[in-house]
């Protein structure tokens, strides 16, 4: 595997820890549909949060939340309605992203709830 992807994945393993530890149930990893992949779905409380984890190494290009285009918003849209047309789910809905910088052993995590 190439290093983006692994970072990638270490980044979607830190997301779900930290949403764990704020009493999020992780419902879902990777959840696929069509050409849209949702990172990580979850239940806080009474909301479905359907979650994009965003990781770096550094922030010379900028913030890794800065790289998700309206095309992705679109397709995590679509895919959040048929995920829940599929599971019969009546819940409130919001989108979040985890934006990450990840370098050795420091983290810096920032959640944004209802990002779009």
């Amino acid at each position: 595997m190439s290093k983006a992807h692994d970072l990638g994945q270490k980044g979607e393993h830190i997301a779900a820890d930290f949403l764990a530890k704020k009493n999020h149930t992780i419902l879902e990893k990777n959840w696929r549909w069509k050409k849209a992949e949702i990172d990580l779905i979850t239940q806080d409380q009474n909301e479905l949060v359907f979650v994009e984890v965003k990781t770096r190494s550094s922030q010379i290009f900028g913030q890794p939340k800065e790289f998700i285009s309206p095309r992705k918003e679109e397709l995590m849209k679509d895919a959040a309605e048929t995920y829940i047309n599929l599971k019969k789910i009546e819940l409130e809905i919001r989108f979040d992203v985890i934006s990450i910088i990840h370098r050795n052993c420091t983290t810096k995590i920032e959640h944004i709830q209802n990002a779009f």
